[in-house]
């Protein structure tokens, strides 16, 4: 169990740019001696076996193989298997229960970024927006019918943004429950 790491690549497969075929992720992921290795739809959601190698390591890895094998530069946060199932049981009460009524997202903050300084880059917007700094995370949810005045492009307007990634609530949780599938 404590080898295995998610790694969440940003900005993958997005309006036909950086086409990555995750077939070929998973190859190339293999390759260089990651085992286990899964993906969950085209944006960038892998789950890998890694024993020995830290977080860090993992995703320096997966660095060098998007560089390599895709020419692909982007945002690549790595974290452990337990650090994801940590962050969904530490939501906040009630986070991503109204699907229909709040967009509810988690920004997985790079090593070595405080959560504190990936939250000043989020500008909320009252009676919209809410957010809660979680270890690691920022846990970001807007009010659906208002969404269109949300602040959360100011995150991405922001320098922190290179230290970010963010994926929803749906892709969080289903991420987690992959874990603990063989």
């Amino acid at each position: 169990m404590g080898s295995t790491h998610v790694v969440l690549v940003r900005g993958i497969n997005v309006g036909g740019r950086n086409a990555v075929p995750m077939a070929a992720l998973r190859s190339a992921l293999e390759t260089a001696g990651l085992r286990g290795v899964r993906t969950y739809i085209q944006s960038g959601n892998v789950l890998v076996d890694a024993p020995g190698l830290t977080h860090e390591e993992v995703g320096a890895v997966v660095v060098e193989r998007l560089a390599t094998d895709f020419a692909v530069d982007t945002v690549v946060v790595t974290v452990t298997a337990d650090a994801l199932r940590a962050t969904v049981r530490n939501a906040p009460p009630e986070f991503g229960s109204a699907p229909h009524t709040y967009h509810s997202d988690v920004a997985f903050v790079r090593a070595g970024v405080t959560t504190a300084t990936a939250v000043k880059a989020f500008a909320v917007r009252d009676g919209v927006d809410t957010l809660w700094e979680g270890d690691g995370v920022v846990y970001f949810q807007r009010l659906s019918a208002q969404r269109t005045k949300s602040r959360l492009s100011a995150v991405m307007a922001s320098p922190v943004y290179r230290d970010i990634t963010i994926r929803n609530w749906a892709t969080t949780t289903r991420l987690a429950a992959m874990l603990d599938v063989d």
